[in-house]
């Protein structure tokens, strides 16, 4: 089946509640998977949030790797989108999970361009 990207979304539970805060880690942990799995980064932009929690983005030639963390549950967000075939999303998303030391990780390849959305009717709203 041909597809212009895949998309790895990743729910990571029982994370290392440390490691989730520590915006540093994350930034780096992000930079290292996008490596790992062979990829262009192009840009890096994380947030740290208070009292808890880092956002990121790794812009990768192939799209992106993304995560909200929530410290306080011992939960990440992940997403690993790659375009093309050169680059396996589920590399990078595996290496985020171990290096988080998740318990419980449940994980959703998504195929992305798969050809042209049919849209219905459209709906009114009546103001």
């Amino acid at each position: 089946m041909d597809t212009m990207g895949r998309h790895v979304i990743a729910e990571l539970w029982g994370c290392d509640v440390e490691k989730l805060n520590n915006i540093g880690f994350i930034e780096q942990l992000f930079v290292d998977a996008a490596l790992h799995a062979g990829a262009e980064i192009r840009e890096v932009a994380f947030h740290k949030f208070a009292p808890l929690g880092v956002s990121g983005v790794v812009i990768i030639s192939e799209s992106h790797l993304t995560i909200h963390s929530f410290p306080e549950h011992g939960y990440a967000s992940v997403d690993v989108y790659t375009c093309g075939d050169r680059i396996d999303p589920n590399v990078a998303s595996n290496y985020i999970s171990e290096a988080l030391c998740a318990k419980t990780s449940e994980v959703v390849e998504v195929p992305r361009g798969m050809g042209p959305i049919k849209v219905g009717k459209p709906i009114v709203k009546a103001l």
